[in-house]
């Protein structure tokens, strides 16, 4: 089975290293040096990492073969894929292939049917999962613990503990009129308050102006 561990971005002096956006939590494993990957174009490999490092918080990689500039700025924009056993599952618990998300249920914690996975979209910020509800729309779905609290590979489901809005637009709606309603509502609170208070001063006013007399 192929899976996408990164895409090429530009190149890093004039030596032939490249900047890569890695999209797998195995760099160490999929990216290191000897390891052959086929890519996207298919014509641009495949490639061997001959050598990688950190720069600036940014992975440059090295690959056999390309050895200036011009060579490393050819590879940019192409996708790097490795090739894994589908029996495989990441070293950490709480870390999954794409492969093994695709096609999951995703349920809220109350059994309520919300879509089915599709796509895992690795952006730079963060993961999200592509939801395909039953009436053909898509939600992405931010793929972080607080959202995403369970992954059930046997049950084949993932459950979600979406915040409003998030699956259904018209809840963000419902909670914004609430919030507004009660903002009104305190606000209408504070005046009736601060009446009496404008009363007595208007009526120590004349008190004392009448005491002036």
């Amino acid at each position: 089975m192929q899976l996408i561990v990164g895409r090429i971005g530009r190149a890093h002096g004039i030596k032939g290293d490249v900047t890569v956006e890695v999209r797998t939590d195995e760099p160490e494993l999929r990216l290191g040096p000897g390891a052959v990957l086929m890519t996207d174009p298919s014509s641009a490999g495949p490639l061997t990492v001959a050598s990688g490092k950190v720069h600036s918080g940014r992975l440059l990689l090295r690959f056999e073969g390309v050895n200036d500039r011009n060579g490393a700025e050819a590879l940019r924009g192409t996708l790097l894929i490795a090739e894994i056993d589908p029996e495989d599952s990441p070293e950490d618990p709480d870390e999954y292939y794409d492969h093994q998300l695709v096609g999951l249920d995703v349920v809220l914690t109350d059994g309520t049917v919300v879509g089915e996975l599709t796509e895992v979209l690795h952006l730079p910020y963060q993961d999200l999962l592509t939801v395909l509800r039953p009436d053909g729309t898509e939600v992405l779905v931010p793929f972080v613990s607080e959202i995403v609290p369970e992954i059930d590979l046997e049950a084949q489901r993932a459950v979600i503990t979406p915040p409003p809005g998030l699956i259904d637009a018209a809840e963000a709606v419902v909670a914004s009129s609430r919030d507004e309603s009660g903002e009104t509502a305190e606000s209408a609170e504070s005046a009736d308050a601060a009446e009496p208070a404008d009363a007595a001063e208007s009526g120590e006013d004349e008190k004392n102006g009448g005491a002036d007399a």
